[in-house]
């Protein structure tokens, strides 16, 4: 059963590049090496630039496991949580309504 996932987090105004640049190379290697990652995607806020927004969707439990232990997940932790501004990432599961794509 997919799993859907948002994570919200809030850096310091001087984290900001170093943090997009961080996504950047993040989600480029989950899309090279995480096929059970059906959709990764990060958002920065226009009214605030510190604060982010990640929305993804796993194709089970299996590849929601393989992506959170991946070192490339500890390796953009170590970037953002030092600059972490409001509190810890806040993990947000979801079931799914309606889309207007196929499923994967």
């Amino acid at each position: 059963m997919p799993i859907y996932q948002t994570a919200h987090y809030e850096v310091t105004p001087d984290g900001v590049d170093d943090v997009k640049t961080a996504i950047t190379e993040f989600v480029n290697y989950v899309a090279a090496r995480e096929p059970g990652t059906t959709m990764y995607a990060a958002w920065q806020s226009e009214d605030d630039p510190t604060k982010f927004v990640h929305l993804f969707s796993f194709a089970d439990e299996a590849a929601h496991r393989a992506h959170g232990s991946s070192k490339a997940v500890r390796t953009f932790e170590s970037v953002y949580t030092p600059v972490l501004a409001a509190g810890p990432v806040r993990f947000t599961d979801y079931r799914l309504v309606a889309r207007n794509t196929a499923a994967p």
